[in-house]
Formats: C-alpha cells, sequence, structure tokens
C-alpha cells in the first residue's frame, strides 16, 4: 500500500485547493421548501431519540453544525426533466435529517465511461462517485478514493452494521475499505426477459429456451412472424456472457478465472469454447436482422422490445421490466447459475473523495439512503406526486417511467418501497437469490495490479475498442476474436496473465 498512499498524498497536495473550492461547499441558500414530511412513505431508520433526529444529527456525530452540500456522480439515462423540483423537495428533507444537500450528476450511460476517465485523471474534485469492478481497482491505486475503514464504524454505524461481514470482506482491497458496496442483488443472475404473448402467438417454448442457440431459432420464428427485430441491444450487447468469469479486481474483461473452475486456471473468457459458440449465434442473428443493426452505437432502450437479457430476479419482470419496455405479459426465464463474487458485489459501489472536506457528512448521507425508506424511494423513484405517489397502505404507484436515476447505484433495494403492482415481496427474492448463489472459487481474491497498471490499461483501450461490435455480432467473432487476441499479447496480455496465475497460485 505505500505506492497508494504516497499517490493519494501527492494527489491530495495537488487538488487541495481544487476541492476546497468544488467539493462539499457550505450553502447558505437552505431551499428548504415546503415540509417534507407529508409523504404517507415508512421512514425505515426512526430511532428512539426523536429530539436527536430533528436536529439533524440522526445518522452520525457529524462534527460540524453548517449547511453542507454534496457533489454526488452517478450513471443513468441523464439529468431527470424534473431534476430542479425533486432536488428543492429531496434537499428539504436531506437538511432535516442530516444538514445535507446533494448536487447530482447523472451521466448518461453512453459517456459514462469518459467521463469517469476524466474524473480519475483530471483531479476534477466530487463527493461521492459511482464505481464499479471495472475500476474500482484502479481508482484505489491512483489514489482518489479515501480509506473509509475508521471513519464507517463511527460515523455510520447503521450502515456498517447493515451489510453482511463477506460482502465488506468482498469490497475490501488489503483489508481497507474504499467503496460502500450497494447490498441489493448482488449476486449475478441473468434471465431472458419475453414478451409471453408475442411467443405464444408463434407457438415458442419460451420457458425452456436457456442457450443462445436455441434462442437464435425462437426468434427467427417471431421474426419472420412480426418483422423487424426483436431483439433489441444496445452496444453492451450479450457481454453478460461474462458475468460467469472473476475478474480478479483487475477491471479487464479478457481476463479471469471461471466461478466454477477448481483448478483455478487464469484465461481470456473470449477464448472459452462456449462462448465462442454462443457469439457466433449472436453474429448469426445480426446477419439475419434478428438483432437491430444499429445496435453497436445504441444506447439502452425503455421502449417496446419483444425479447432482450437482464440481470436481476424474476419478479423484476412484473415491478421493472415490463412497465419500462410497455409488455403487458412480461417473463423472465433464469439462464445460467446464480454467482456472487468480488465482481458481482463490486457492481455496485459509491466511494468517498480522498480531499472530500466533509467525508462523514458523505458517510451520513449514504446511511441515510441505505436506511431511511423515504430518503430512499426519493432518489430511486423520484419527486412524489410527479412520479410516484404513495398508496394508503405505504406502497408505491409510478405515475409514469420518466425517471432517469438508476436505482442501482444509490443503495440497498431492501428499504424500497414495493410497487402497488406486486403481490409479493420482491426484494424477499432477491435475499434468496443472494443466500443461494454458488460462491465462486476466488472470492475473497484481490489481485495486486501495482506492477501491470501500463499493461492493463492498453489491453483496456484494446478491449474497448472492440466490445460493440464483437458483443452485438456486428463482427464474425471467428476472425474478430483472434485478431483481438494478437493485440491483447502486443498490450502485454500474458504478462498481466503471468501476475495474476502467480498470485492465484500463492494464495492457495
Amino acid at each position: 500500500m505505500k505506492k497508494k498512499k504516497l499517490m493519494a498524498l501527492l494527489l491530495a497536495g495537488m487538488l487541495g485547493v481544487s476541492a476546497l473550492a468544488g467539493c462539499g461547499d457550505s450553502n447558505d441558500d437552505s431551499s428548504k421548501g415546503s415540509d417534507a414530511g407529508n409523504s404517507t412513505g415508512d421512514d425505515a431508520n426512526k430511532g428512539d431519540d426523536a429530539e436527536k433526529e430533528d436536529s439533524g444529527d440522526a445518522n452520525g456525530s457529524g462534527g460540524t453544525d453548517e449547511l453542507v452540500t454534496l457533489k454526488w456522480i452517478q450513471v443513468g439515462n441523464g439529468m431527470p426533466d424534473n431534476y430542479d423540483a425533486w432536488l428543492e423537495h429531496t434537499n428539504a428533507y436531506l437538511e432535516e435529517k442530516i444538514n445535507v444537500h446533494v448536487d447530482m450528476e447523472i451521466v448518461p450511460w453512453g459517456d459514462w465511461e469518459n467521463r469517469r476517465s476524466v474524473i480519475a485523471n483530471s483531479g476534477e474534485a466530487f463527493d461521492i462517485l459511482f464505481t464499479d469492478q471495472s475500476r474500482y481497482n484502479s481508482e484505489v491505486s491512483t489514489g482518489i478514493f479515501m480509506d473509509l475503514t475508521e471513519l464507517l464504524p463511527t460515523e455510520a454505524p447503521d450502515l456498517y452494521a447493515m451489510i453482511p461481514e463477506n460482502y465488506w470482506k468482498a469490497a475490501s482491497i488489503e483489508d481497507k475499505i474504499y467503496a460502500i458496496p450497494t447490498y441489493k442483488d448482488s449476486s449475478i443472475t441473468n434471465y431472458f426477459i419475453w414478451d409471453a404473448a408475442i411467443a405464444e402467438k408463434y407457438n415458442v417454448d419460451y420457458q425452456n429456451i436457456n442457450n443462445v442457440k436455441d434462442l437464435a431459432t425462437a426468434l427467427k420464428t417471431i421474426k419472420d412472424g412480426e418483422g423487424g427485430a426483436p431483439y433489441y441491444m444496445s452496444k453492451s450487447g450479450a457481454d453478460w456472457m461474462l458475468s460467469y468469469y472473476d475478474q480478479l479486481g483487475a477491471g479487464l474483461p479478457s481476463l479471469g478465472v471461471r466461478y466454477d473452475d477448481t483448478e483455478k486456471k487464469v484465461v481470456n473468457p473470449l477464448e472459452d469454447p462456449d462462448v465462442m459458440e454462443a457469439l457466433k449465434s449472436i453474429h448469426q442473428m445480426y446477419k439475419d436482422g434478428i438483432i437491430n443493426g444499429d445496435a453497436p452505437t445504441a444506447d439502452d432502450s425503455n421502449g417496446y422490445r419483444n425479447f432482450f437479457v437482464a440481470q436481476g430476479w424474476s419478479g423484476a419482470a412484473k415491478s421493472n421490466w415490463g412497465p419500462r419496455n410497455t409488455i403487458d405479459e412480461c417473463e423472465a426465464i433464469k439462464y445460467g447459475d446464480t454467482v456472487v463474487s468480488n465482481t458481482s458485489v463490486r457492481g455496485s459501489m459509491n466511494g468517498i473523495y480522498v480531499s472530500c472536506p466533509h467525508p462523514e457528512k458523505a458517510l451520513q448521507l449514504l446511511q441515510l439512503v441505505n436506511t431511511d425508506t423515504k430518503a430512499r424511494d426519493m432518489f430511486y423513484y423520484g419527486l412524489e406526486g410527479e412520479n410516484f405517489e404513495y398508496t394508503d397502505d405505504g406502497k408505491v404507484t409510478k405515475l409514469n417511467e420518466d425517471w432517469t436515476m438508476a436505482g442501482y447505484t444509490q443503495g440497498t433495494f431492501f428499504n424500497v418501497s414495493l410497487l402497488s403492482t406486486v403481490d409479493v415481496n420482491e426484494w424477499e427474492e432477491v435475499e434468496e437469490l443472494n443466500n443461494g448463489a454458488i460462491p465462486s472459487v476466488m472470492l475473497g481474491f484481490d489481485m495486486d495490479t501495482s506492477e501491470v497498471e501500463t499493461e492493463l490499461a492498453n489491453c483496456r483501450s484494446v478491449y474497448e475498442k472492440y466490445r460493440s461490435e464483437l458483443w452485438t455480432g456486428a463482427q464474425d467473432p471467428e476472425k474478430l476474436v483472434p485478431k483481438m487476441i494478437e493485440e491483447f499479447k502486443s498490450a502485454g496480455w500474458e504478462t498481466i496473465r503471468d501476475k495474476a496465475q502467480e498470485q492465484v497460485d500463492a494464495a492457495e
């Protein structure tokens, strides 16, 4: 960790003035607005000491009486159209609870990688930044995140107690915690999502399709009958195939150990024969027009789709996937095993800037979002009265699908109010999936990438150059994959692999 600490100190020294100017500014314009307590939603974090909560000190000691504004950067579908109204309402509640305001930046999916690189490389100040397995290790190595190990139990004790020990272990690097995992569907389960009415119209036995080759045959039948491209893809394409490989914390999709490989061999998943066969089927679907032709450049869609693949839980077909895609009879069929790994836990995390002036307030905000149902609903569902409303029994009715913040980036799912359209508590299914997940053979292992950061950066560039055309089927994988492998080798992939395998073997 000496290198990490030195880099963190250098970065903090160079950017201290910038951080104080743009990060965690106090704000005298309180934007109090009307009473935020009119909602009928439950407050899941009510304590016995009501006077302490009313003083804005319920979620930690705070260490300051000034009103603090925290910049929180997330990925999603861009800034909400009603952001200003939402901000006024939300900040009034946050000020009442913990004397904090937020300043949100919701970066569109297509711009996220570039925006994230700018943040990491330019020293731009923030307070809280969404991160995941693709960059977490490198962001820790470059020193942009604060070590939260000692602060967490004192400044966010309820949050610390809420997340199971194994999840903190998965989030830790060299026994230090640099980001808060969002405790939700932290295991990985993929689903084929169908418009059941359309599938049944063409006698497609969709409930028994569990491989890509059979999927291609079924979707060809639907295309012949309905026309158009039944399998809408965005530029990320079928990269869900990689979810069965533990990336070892290296943040390189073309490196990993398969979750069930007891020999723990570090490989390039693109060389897996099963992955190649699936890619060939994807390519054929693209050539046949089953996949939309603009897939390599397309963003995620909330419009109608006959079929798509998503990660989550089966109940989301009724609560999320169906409504977002205007599918009346939405069915989710499980594809593959449910797996838990460092990669899955790190799929959604939030780190605090190393030079943030008020880290205790940032932790209090994350704690509130993770433990207070009313605050959680604000971020998850949007503005009460415009995006959603509460029912008499404390459930939620969504008034539209216009809310563009991504709920999975913010905090746990287990304190989100249930939708009025669901009859069962879908979060119970999520917990059941988590509890029954198959642990990766590499669970708890974290590669030290300090000696191969240059090679990793070069290999990531190669992967990013081809990823969209590979996973959407726009190019023939039997030609493209060998080309990528040669470029990976030139970029230092074998050096990374050898170092990773050495560490994996030493950890036995």
